[in-house]
C-alpha cells in the first residue's frame, strides 16, 4: 500500500511524464556526496522507487557526511557505497570502468559559508578540482555514448545578493560574494564548458536554501533546533533582516528526480519553492513551534536569541523564480514553508539519537568559536 508521501510522489511523477517527453533514462548512477544532507535525501527517494537501476555513492565521509543517514539502503541489491574522493582521478576511473556510469549526480561540495571563508583553498579542491576531476573522467568514458547524463547540482549564491526587491532567474549574470560561492560558480562554469567544448551531455540546477532531515547542525535550521532543544544560546547574525529563499529537501529531490529525466540537454534550471522569509522571522518560526510541540510557554525559547555579529559580505536577500522549471516540466513544490518548518522540527524532536550522534565535542568546540565569541 502505497504511504501519503508516496502518494503524492506518484501523482506527482504521472503528471511530469504526462506533460514531457523523457529525455533521459538513468540505468547506472554516480552519486556524489551521498551521505550529505541532500545526497541522502537523494538516494533514500530514489533507491526503492527504481529497484531496476543501479546506484553507488562515493562520498569521502567528512565531518558533515553520515552514514547513519542511509541505514534505510543497508541490503539494497541496487545500491553501494565507496568511501572516497571526487578529486582522486585514479579512483573515479576506475569506478567508471567498474560500473560502467550511465548518469552522473554530482551533490559532492564544501558547502558552508564561513568555512570558507577561514579555509577557502579547502573549498576550491573540491569544489572545482573535484568537479573537474569528475567531467574529464566522464568525457573519457562515455566518448560519443547515447542517453548519459552529467548533473550538477549547484546553489543560487553564485548569482550574488538581492535588494529588497526582483528574483534571480537563469540569466541573471553571476557575481558571486564568498570562496564558497566564486567555488560553486568556477565549478558551474566547468560544467557549461565541458558540454560546449567536448559535447559533453549536462543538466545543471541551481536551488535555493534546503532544509528537513539529516541536515548537518552547522546550518540555520537544524542549529536553532539543536540549541532551542538544550535551551542554549542561538546566534542571530546583525539584526537577523537578511532573506533567504527556502525549498523542502524533499521537494528538491522530487526536481532532481524531474530534471534528471526530462530536463532537456545543455539546460539549467532553477529550483526553488519560492518561500521568503527573513531570518529573525524563520527562527521565532522554529523556537514558537518547539514551545508548541514540547509544552513550553510560549514565547520562552525566543529568549534564547542572541544577536551576533553579521559575518563578512553577507548577502543581503536571495529569491528564485523557478517558473522554468514549473512550465516547462510541470514541477510543484508540496510544501509551503510553515508546513516544511512544522514536519523538520518534529523529525528531529523524534530523532534524538541522529542530533547527538552528530552535534559531537569537535563541532560543539568549532560552534563557540565561530558564532558565539563576539558576544551579544
Amino acid at each position: 500500500m502505497l504511504t501519503s508521501a508516496s502518494r503524492i510522489a506518484f501523482r506527482q511523477t504521472s503528471r511530469i511524464m504526462n506533460s514531457s517527453a523523457l529525455q533521459h533514462e538513468p540505468k547506472r548512477i554516480l552519486v556524489t556526496g551521498g551521505a550529505g544532507f541532500i545526497g541522502s535525501n537523494f538516494l533514500l527517494h530514489m533507491v526503492p522507487k527504481y529497484p531496476g537501476v543501479q546506484f553507488v555513492n562515493l562520498d569521502l565521509l567528512t565531518y558533515a557526511g553520515n552514514l547513519l543517514n542511509l541505514q534505510r539502503l543497508e541490503g539494497s541489491g541496487n545500491y553501494h557505497f565507496v568511501e572516497g574522493d571526487i578529486a582522486d582521478g585514479d579512483l573515479v576511473r576506475s569506478l567508471f570502468e567498474e560500473h560502467d556510469f550511465t548518469t552522473v549526480v554530482h551533490f559532492a561540495a564544501e558547502s558552508h559559508v564561513d568555512r570558507s571563508i577561514s579555509d577557502p583553498l579547502a573549498f576550491v579542491r573540491t569544489n572545482m578540482v573535484g568537479t573537474a576531476t569528475l567531467l574529464e573522467t566522464a568525457r573519457h568514458a562515455w566518448k560519443n555514448s547515447q542517453d548519459v547524463r552529467f548533473h550538477h547540482i549547484s546553489t543560487d549564491e553564485v548569482f550574488g545578493s538581492l535588494g529588497s526587491e526582483g528574483v534571480f532567474t537563469e540569466e541573471t549574470p553571476y557575481d558571486p560574494k564568498s570562496p564558497y560561492a566564486a567555488s560553486k560558480a568556477g565549478s558551474d562554469h566547468l560544467v557549461r564548458a565541458y558540454g560546449h567544448t567536448y559535447g559533453l551531455p549536462y543538466t545543471l540546477s541551481n536551488t535555493s536554501n534546503n532544509y528537513g532531515p539529516f541536515q548537518h547542525p552547522e546550518k540555520l535550521i537544524p542549529l536553532v533546533i539543536l540549541r532551542c532543544l538544550k535551551e542554549e544560546s542561538i546566534p542571530m547574525y546583525g539584526d537577523g533582516m537578511n532573506v533567504r529563499d527556502w525549498l523542502h529537501v524533499h521537494d528538491h529531490c522530487s526536481a532532481l528526480e524531474c530534471i534528471l529525466k526530462y530536463g532537456r540537454d545543455s539546460q539549467t534550471y532553477l529550483v526553488s519553492a519560492e518561500q521568503e522569509s527573513t531570518n529573525l522571522n524563520l527562527v521565532q518560526t522554529l523556537t514558537d513551534l518547539i514551545d508548541d510541540i514540547t509544552g513550553r510557554p510560549q514565547g520562552r525559547s525566543r529568549e534564547l536569541i542572541t544577536f551576533v555579529e553579521d559575518r563578512p559580505g553577507h548577502d543581503f536577500r536571495y529569491a528564485i523564480d523557478a517558473q522554468h522549471l514549473r512550465n516547462e516540466l510541470g514541477w510543484k513544490p508540496q510544501y509551503d514553508l510553515p508546513a516544511g518548518l512544522l514536519h523538520t522540527v518534529r523529525w528531529y524532536i523524534e530523532h534524538p539519537e541522529w542530533l547527538e550522534a552528530i552535534a559531537d565535542e569537535s563541532y560543539q568546540q568549532y560552534f563557540e568559536k565561530q558564532y558565539l565569541s563576539s558576544g551579544p
